[in-house]
């Protein structure tokens, strides 16, 4: 019987890389500025919204605190911009030690040695337990951009609401992050062991099976079923991954768009 060598190499190479961050400086700017309206008060409020209109990106919030450089609410929104940015690169050099590198390079498994799949056994295993801990270490990335920003909100002393109301806002952006990651974590933890269990099942049968242009030829229809099983359990768990990836890039749109709108006060 022939199986495919490599079943799941494209699900593999669209997942092993994705993104966990949610911490984009564009995003995150707009996120700010869009609740704007709510920081401030009076005649202050007026002007810092006017400055802020149609801006949707930080080089735009740049251009304005440049143009405004004693308006303590674009202090405020800029300081919140960098804070979250100094995060997303912290996050992104936490996320890359997630998985071993040699992961990613093994697409070919039929051209594979023994040795070499029992040392990607040890990378998948590894990722695995890398993805159960991640967690706790992001979220304590966040807690450090909240608390900077709370400390260097507070110096500013932009009025008694809006520092409270930029924390509030943070924490909404935080709790819908920390959630999503939470759940893509798991299921990343999940395709890590699918496809450890599957490696495992083509160490055990080395040596008892062919590669014929790329795929793997069993004698026995009783293999081929088990070899079935391992395949469709990887790719069952890659797909789970796949569709979080997709809601965290829904979710995402969502809130830019719904930021542009409060932006520019629709």
């Amino acid at each position: 019987m022939e199986m495919p060598s490599d079943p799941n190499a494209k699900t593999r190479r669209r997942i092993v890389l994705f993104s966990l961050l949610f911490v984009i400086a564009c995003s995150v700017g707009a996120y700010f500025i869009g609740d704007l309206g709510k920081l401030q008060d009076s005649i202050a409020a007026r002007e810092s919204q006017a400055a802020l209109q149609g801006i949707t990106e930080p080089a735009q919030l740049d251009e304005a605190l440049r143009q405004n450089p004693s308006n303590k609410f674009l202090q405020m929104m800029a300081m919140a911009t960098r804070a979250a940015d100094e995060t997303n690169a912290a996050t992104e050099k936490l996320s890359n030690e997630l998985e071993p590198p040699a992961i990613s390079k093994n697409s070919n498994l039929g051209a594979a040695s023994r040795s070499d799949l029992e040392a990607l056994r040890g990378d998948l295993k590894t990722a695995e337990a890398n993805a159960t801990t991640f967690l706790p270490r992001y979220i304590a990335l966040l807690k450090t951009e909240r608390d900077n920003v709370e400390k260097d909100a507070l110096s500013l002393h932009p009025g008694k609401a809006a520092p409270g109301r930029l924390l509030d806002n943070i924490d909404r952006r935080h709790a819908e992050i920390t959630a999503l990651t939470s759940r893509m974590l798991a299921a990343r933890a999940d395709f890590y062991r699918a496809y450890e269990n599957y490696v495992a099942f083509l160490v055990k049968e080395f040596g008892a099976y062919k590669v014929a242009n790329g795929e793997f030829v069993f004698l026995f229809q009783h293999t081929v079923n088990r070899y079935n099983t391992a395949a469709d359990a990887m790719t069952v768990a890659g797909k789970r991954v796949a569709e979080l990836e997709e809601e965290r890039k829904s979710l995402l749109k969502s809130q830019q768009e719904a930021l542009v709108q409060l932006v520019n006060g629709k």
